[in-house]
């Protein structure tokens, strides 16, 4: 890799709400600040960890609002203060990448950029650098903008899909995007993965920070003019004003909706390394430990004849007989009872309690 893009950044994006984490998972603490896999490390812990050796701290930059601004200062100290960049008002992920753009733009050039989620669990991390380092090649060897893609395990509803293909055109491991399909019913999902031409849709990218922007300019104007703006501010005494009205003006936009699917040279590396997105509690029964009958326990929890559930007990003991498929999740000022197939709805109780103007409970 030529020195020209060096360094090799990473941005992590952090402004998340985690709603169907509730209850645990609150406005003032969301799921990327909560220990979830019982190892004590928080999901943004985990996810700096594992770029260790791959971007140096000084090079990876977080971007977040400022409810979160302490949290991250608390449990990311080697992250230097002036790469903990705020978010006025919550625009998404491509106002969010742009940012990060303009801010890595204006201080080192035209750098590679690893754009990561917060809150994804890896199980084997050396395979997922190793992924990540050929993403950042591919990425640096063009204007190409690089997905990270997972080869399915099982016909998942709950993710988007990469559509793939071989081309000559590409170095060995990198193929070319053909589509991105949504969420798929589970009829689509068992076709998408018996034909092995589909790859679950991560959330991670690569590319070079002017491979993004020319993007913006291209795809989604309003966003590219506000990030030229930041640009031209960063460094000076008014780039808080300006960032402030600048990001009040870009429209709210997924970078996967905004830019990839109307994008060319798009490109994806398959992964497989125990990736899951953690999206909802029934995940953690893929990706933390269970007992002999399916069950994810933490706290004081205690079962008989009880299956394929999670527990997450607080200060009082959850003792569970004779039940199946359950989630409960105990908490001071709130229990939350679910059936496993329900999970996605529980970000429906939270729209109600907002509603009922509850929000303490939020």
């Amino acid at each position: 890799m030529s020195e020209q893009i060096r360094p090799i950044t990473a941005v992590i994006m952090a402004g998340g709400k985690g709603e169907r984490f509730w209850p645990m998972s609150r406005t003032h603490r969301p799921k990327q600040f909560l220990s979830l896999t019982g190892d004590g490390e928080t999901m943004i812990q985990k996810t700096v960890r594992r770029l260790q050796g791959l971007v140096a701290s000084e090079y990876i930059f977080v971007v977040t609002n400022a409810n979160y601004m302490d949290l991250v200062k608390e449990q990311l100290p080697e992250i230097p203060a002036e790469n903990l960049l705020q978010e006025p008002v919550a625009r998404n992920t491509a106002p969010c990448i742009a940012l990060a753009a303009a801010v890595i733009t204006k201080r080192y050039g035209d750098a590679v950029m690893l754009v990561l989620p917060s809150d994804h669990v890896i199980r084997h991390v050396a395979l997922c650098v190793d992924v990540l380092s050929r993403a950042i090649h591919a990425a640096a060897a063009g204007q190409n903008l690089v997905t990270i893609g997972i080869t399915p395990t099982y016909p998942e509803t709950g993710y988007g899909y990469i559509e793939y293909s071989r081309s000559t055109e590409t170095p060995a491991g990198v193929y070319t995007v053909s589509s991105f399909k949504e969420k798929p019913d589970v009829n689509t999902a068992r076709q998408y993965v018996e034909s092995g031409r589909f790859l679950w849709n991560s959330g991670m990218f690569a590319w070079k920070a002017s491979t993004y922007l020319a993007a913006l300019e291209q795809y989604l104007p309003a966003v590219s003019a506000g990030a030229k703006a930041l640009i031209a501010a960063y460094g000076t005494e008014q780039f808080p004003e300006i960032l402030q009205t600048e990001f009040e003006k870009m429209p709210s936009e997924s970078v996967d909706y905004g830019v990839l699917e109307r994008a060319d040279h798009i490109y994806t590396i398959p992964g497989s390394f125990g990736w899951d997105d953690v999206g909802s509690w029934p995940a953690l029964r893929r990706v933390a430990k269970t007992d002999t009958n399916g069950n994810y326990r933490s706290g004081d929890v205690l079962t008989v004849g009880t299956k394929n559930s999670v527990f997450v007990g607080g200060k009082r003991l959850i003792a569970a007989v004779g039940v199946e498929h359950m989630i409960v999740v105990d908490t001071e000022d709130a229990l939350l009872i679910c059936d496993v197939d329900s999970a996605q709805d529980i970000k429906k109780m939270t729209e109600m309690l907002r509603e009922q103007g509850r929000g303490e409970l939020l």
